[in-house]
């Protein structure tokens, strides 16, 4: 599959305060995920797009995954429903590298897996 065409930005281009859905599922969340993320796994983007409209309201939606492959996939699918999405190039992988940030789920020390 070819994501030429999905707009991306770079994990330094993520406002502090900009809106973040994250796509990977429930244990990759749990292990560590940047705080004040939306978590919805990428399975259930159809049926809660509502969800995802309600929390973005007028803003960019910044969509993460692991490395890029499946929020390349949301973005896609977010832009074609007409919401302003891009895709983080890199991921929580690349969020992680550039010291943005974790929180995990029950302590411990967050980390992407």
């Amino acid at each position: 599959m070819h994501f030429a065409q999905v707009p991306a930005v770079e994990v330094t281009a993520v406002p502090q305060d900009g809106f973040l859905l994250d796509v990977r599922e429930d244990a990759e969340w749990a292990a560590g995920h940047a705080e004040g993320a939306l978590h919805i796994p990428m399975g259930q983007i159809p049926a809660r797009l509502d969800e995802v409209r309600q929390a973005a309201g007028t803003e960019r939606v910044h969509v993460v995954c692991r490395v890029g492959g499946r929020s390349a996939q949301v973005t896609q699918y977010l832009a074609a429903q007409g919401l302003d999405a891009v895709n983080v190039d890199g991921g929580m992988l690349a969020w992680e590298a550039a010291g943005r940030p974790l929180v995990g789920d029950g302590g411990g020390t967050a980390q992407v897996i």
